[in-house]
């Protein structure tokens, strides 16, 4: 078996919306879970965002800005 010594992840950024429905503890934990996950599928997470809305925008989810 032939192992590769450097692996190349992928870089990835999270981003949350933290909505009236679910807290911000709700969505930490949401977030560090998205973050292994992003991990085992040979990613690597450089930087996590929340952000507060009443709704996601149904065009761009996060909003503009």
């Amino acid at each position: 078996m032939i192992e590769k010594k450097d692996i190349d992840l992928e870089k990835a950024v999270l981003i949350g919306v933290i909505t009236k429905s679910q807290d911000e503890t709700k969505s930490k934990e949401y977030l560090e879970e998205l973050e292994f996950l992003t991990y085992t599928a040979g990613g690597d997470v450089l930087k996590r965002f929340t952000q507060k809305m009443e709704k996601p925008n149904p065009k761009t989810f996060i909003g503009t800005g």
